[in-house]
């Protein structure tokens, strides 16, 4: 910390004390523009959460019969085992008829019956997000803006020390140029 603060240490070149300064600034900066970034992502990211759950609240959980048997799952190696898909058909919540392509257990025979979801107008809609899913989004949402924040200001704290060096550089050139004949007998 000695060397941070201002001082009038003859040796100290205007550029360590630029140097200092844009350092304190850029860690002030971190710690009030960290905060104030992640919890505006997660902000926006619970309003995304927000706008899902309200168009979810419409979602139905209707049954749907399979019109083919859907094939036995792979178990690759390293790779999950995914339901395959078959086609069904399901009512829609107005009494339409509507058919598709949906998750089945693997070797479902067909006539089986599985329950998907469907929105109002009784087109398929994926599984409704858990409390939790919207919570670790908000959460990912503020460590990202936060980690994108420390990264902003690190590269600007990079930049400014190599404008810095080289303007240290340059002087030091210059100041060997005069001191260095006077030394090595050189002229």
């Amino acid at each position: 910390m000695r060397g941070w603060r201002p001082d009038r240490n003859p040796l100290r070149r205007a550029a360590d004390r630029v140097q200092a300064t844009v350092m304190a600034a850029l860690i002030v900066m971190f710690l009030t523009g960290t905060p104030v970034a992640a919890l505006a992502a997660a902000g926006w990211a619970g309003a995304g959460s927000l706008r899902a759950e309200r168009a979810q609240a419409r979602w139905h959980r209707v049954p749907a019969v399979l019109l083919q048997n859907a094939p036995e799952p792979a178990h690759a190696m390293f790779q999950a085992s995914l339901d395959p898909l078959a086609r069904a058909r399901w009512t829609a919540p107005g009494g339409a008829p509507r058919a598709g392509d949906v998750y089945a257990p693997g070797g479902a025979r067909a006539g089986t019956i599985v329950m998907v979801w469907t929105d109002g107008s009784g087109r398929l809609a994926g599984v409704p997000l858990q409390r939790a899913d919207m919570a670790a989004r908000e959460a990912l949402a503020g460590l990202l803006a936060a980690a994108l924040v420390a990264a902003a200001l690190a590269a600007a704290g990079a930049l400014a020390c190599r404008a810095l060096d080289r303007q240290r550089l340059a002087a030091w050139d210059a100041d060997w140029s005069e001191t260095g004949p006077q030394w090595t007998g050189q002229r």
